[in-house]
């Protein structure tokens, strides 16, 4: 105690938080506890609606089975494209496109592609400088929560590389190692591959 970050959604500040603020105050004064507040942070998160735009719910049969998508795109697509479709930290409704898990596995497949590019040879600073922007983005949003302007980063550093006559093995192995908190089972793949 107290927790460093809760993240959840509105729909649970009613209930959730009032009921843990008042059992750990209650706790703080019969001094049972180090805090009187139970979370330092606290996000609200976003909800993912249903390709109709309506909250995906049973009752409405608009709910998406990512069993399906997984089968069809694999496992990192999906995970790539939750962590696209919007800021996870901030309130808000993010539609489920139905082609956006096709799209982040072309986006997959360029990064594959990228691999028969790869020579040895030294970075050029611009190379340096677009790894070291990307790499801080991801990071410091991440941190916040905001893995869809990470995955954003990492798609304005595939098409730099893309434009490159060959892609030093470098940069190739830490494009993969940015990759690998959103795409873990490509990016280990890969790595292996290097």
């Amino acid at each position: 105690m107290p927790v460093h970050r809760y993240s959840g959604g509105s729909e649970h500040t009613t209930l959730h938080l009032l009921y843990a603020r008042f059992f750990t105050k209650v706790l703080f004064d019969l001094a049972l506890v180090p805090c009187d507040e139970p979370f330092l942070e606290r996000y609200n998160r976003g909800i993912i609606l249903g390709p109709d735009g309506q909250k995906m719910s049973k009752s409405k049969g608009n709910v998406i089975n990512p069993d399906e998508f997984v089968r069809k795109y694999g496992a990192d697509a999906v995970r790539v494209y939750l962590a696209f479709i919007g800021p996870y930290n901030e309130p808000g409704s993010y539609p489920w496109k139905l082609d956006g898990v096709g799209s982040m596995r072309k986006f997959l497949d360029r990064i594959v592609r990228l691999y028969q590019k790869i020579e040895d040879g030294d970075m050029s600073q611009a190379l340096i400088v677009s790894f070291a922007r990307a790499s801080n983005k991801i990071a410091t949003d991440g941190d916040r929560f905001k893995f869809n302007t990470g995955v954003a980063a990492l798609m304005t550093l595939v098409n730099e590389l893309e434009i490159l006559q060959s892609v030093p093995r470098k940069a190739y192995a830490d494009l993969v190692r940015l990759l690998a908190p959103f795409a873990p089972h490509l990016a280990e793949d890969l790595f292996e591959k290097l």
